[in-house]
């Protein structure tokens, strides 16, 4: 603004910041007062913003889209960019084809009366290195002035994620957590349609804490004990950057609604309550600690079936399945014959990071909370990370692993950073609640048969069944990519490995992240049932079949009993 105050441009100015809807239309009525002709569109998802700002859609019945295919981006990079567009557009049939390889959109608009509108949408985007040294394409602003300039602008939102890079040696710092506090002006804006929002400040923490990861990888601090914690504050009037190794030590958990019951709780549960729930249940409460000092407590219940383990928070912004293992529990208490191990928080130290913020910002993601103190996915870390989980298979004998989970119940982006996260391509889109289910060689006939038995189950209840269809038709409408099985409605991944330690895996994936209200209330009740649902299944696929008595000839000796292969069910403990 003082830039074009002091020195008019020549012509009409056409800008693309990282800011929200409000204050560009403010910044545009500004410089109209000053006699200067400008048009300032979002640099993040302008094509969204087309439409929701631009676009006259009276009378249209149908939309080609045509996206970009960058050299330098994942080839649906900007098909996935779109999302949810479609889904905004109830009464418009839209439709999304690959197109040239240049940073354009080509729309079409075709009208009920016959006629066809074509705009073409500008995406900025820069090309750079990533933290690996590989090229990468990255949203940029951009300023165009009619006869003068077009190209890259620099702006505030990249200069404050590039000099948080810039600040923290790439070979890591000699701390056991590094804070980084950012504040920007920039809002959320929901969109309207499911858990969907455009936030700034949310692709911001994914953006810095990813992007620090792979530059300690990269610089060579690889796997060091550090915990990141970007701590993103959206509203300010000023854009302001902190970073401090080894702040004081977190404060306890904020005071929150008084406890509900589990089944109408809607939102996460703070650690007290998961601890205090679990010793209600009975005696056999064992207790690791984790690095940073907090209890990790888990349940022992002896029985005559098969054991099973049961856990929950392996990511600790992952928080529905806490509440449905507790239910699940709940219930298998009052079985004469369950056998089970329950650890209902495995990562405390990234779930009790989780509680802390979304204090304020209850609707992001967190993935900084995903992993242990350590900076590592529990499932892969040190041994004492994991020792509830080694302890409670040792303990209980289990060989089936029921170990619920979450993902992002909205768009998850890094757009400083290539925008499809690295590493997490697939996880871009929700699409329902789905199981994933792992296998040790050898145990494939059990898991399939677990696997398509308990998909039935859970496609069985409407509500989930609806919510995976409305997910899954937003999916197909905005993504190549679906490499999975929809048995009854649910998605299901099978996989054979030896990199769980259970011969038989079964992960639920409840689109939680985010999630507060009656939608949270849904999802651990499916993950609840879920777990109900797989004790059964693997109850019955581990019960001997009852022998059938067949009369001996005569002079013969006795039939020979089949082997049995391991994985069948007569196999299982």
């Amino acid at each position: 603004m003082a830039r074009f105050h002091a020195d008019p441009p020549p012509g009409p100015v056409e800008a693309w910041l990282f800011e929200d809807r409000a204050a560009r239309a403010q910044a545009e009525a500004r410089l109209a007062d000053l006699g200067i002709a400008a048009r300032i569109r979002p640099a993040y998802k302008p094509l969204l913003a087309f439409f929701r700002e631009e676009a006259d859609l009276a009378g249209v019945r149908s939309a080609v889209v045509r996206y970009p295919r960058h050299p330098e981006a994942h080839p649906d990079r900007f098909l996935l960019e779109t999302y949810p567009l479609a889904m905004l557009l109830p009464d418009v049939a839209v439709r999304f084809e690959p197109g040239g390889a240049g940073l354009t959109y080509e729309v079409e608009l075709h009208g009920r009366d016959g006629n066809c509108r074509r705009h073409r949408v500008f995406a900025p985007n820069v090309v750079q290195a990533s933290s690996f040294g590989r090229p990468v394409l990255v949203t940029s602003g951009w300023l165009r002035i009619t006869g003068s300039t077009d190209g890259p602008l620099d702006t505030e939102y990249a200069t404050l994620f590039r000099q948080a890079l810039d600040a923290v040696p790439a070979t890591g710092v000699p701390a056991a957590r590094l804070e980084i506090r950012a504040d920007i002006a920039a809002g959320d804006e929901p969109l309207g349609w499911g858990d969907e929002v455009l936030s700034l400040a949310e692709a911001l923490h994914e953006d810095l804490f990813f992007a620090l990861r792979e530059r300690f990888q990269a610089g060579g601090g690889g796997n060091r004990s550090l915990q990141i914690v970007p701590d993103i504050r959206a509203g300010s009037a000023a854009t302001s950057l902190r970073i401090m190794a080894d702040p004081p030590d977190d404060p306890g958990e904020a005071a929150g609604p008084r406890p509900a019951p589990l089944a109408s709780a809607e939102r996460p549960l703070p650690l007290a309550q998961v601890q205090a729930a679990l010793r209600a249940m009975g005696r056999r409460v064992f207790q690791t600690r984790s690095v940073q000092g907090r209890l990790v407590p888990w349940l022992y219940r002896p029985g005559s079936a098969a054991p099973v383990l049961i856990s929950a928070a392996q990511h600790g912004n992952e928080t529905s399945g806490v509440i449905g293992v507790l239910r699940a529990a709940a219930v298998l208490m009052r079985q004469k014959r369950a056998h089970f191990a329950l650890i209902p928080v495995e990562n405390v130290d990234g779930y009790a990071l989780h509680q802390r913020l979304i204090a304020h910002n209850p609707h992001h993601m967190h993935h900084a909370a995903r992993y242990t103190a350590t900076g590592a996915d529990l499932s892969a870390s040190r041994n004492e990370e994991r020792l509830a989980r080694l302890s409670a298979l040792q303990h209980s004998g289990a060989r089936l692993h029921l170990n619920l989970h979450g993902y992002p119940a909205h768009e998850w982006t890094r757009p400083l950073s290539g925008y499809l996260p690295a590493g997490f391509e697939q996880w871009t889109i929700p699409r329902g609640f789905f199981l994933i289910v792992t296998h040790h060689p050898g145990w494939r006939r059990l898991a399939v048969r677990l696997m398509a038995t308990l998909a039935r189950r859970l496609g069985a209840d409407p509500a989930l069944a609806l919510a995976n269809a409305r997910q899954l038709a937003a999916l197909r409408q905005h993504s190549n990519a679906q490499p999975f099985r929809v048995i009854a409605g649910v998605p299901c991944f099978l996989t054979e490995g030896r990199h769980h330690e259970a011969p038989l895996t079964v992960i639920t994936e409840a689109p939680d992240e985010t999630v507060h209200g009656a939608e949270f209330r849904r999802l651990h009740t499916a993950q609840m049932r879920a777990v109900l649902h797989a004790v059964a299944i693997y109850q019955k696929l581990c019960r001997p079949n009852r022998k059938q008595h067949r009369p001996r000839p005569p002079g013969g000796s006795r039939p020979v009993a089949p082997r049995r292969k391991p994985g069948s069910a007569r196999a299982c403990p």
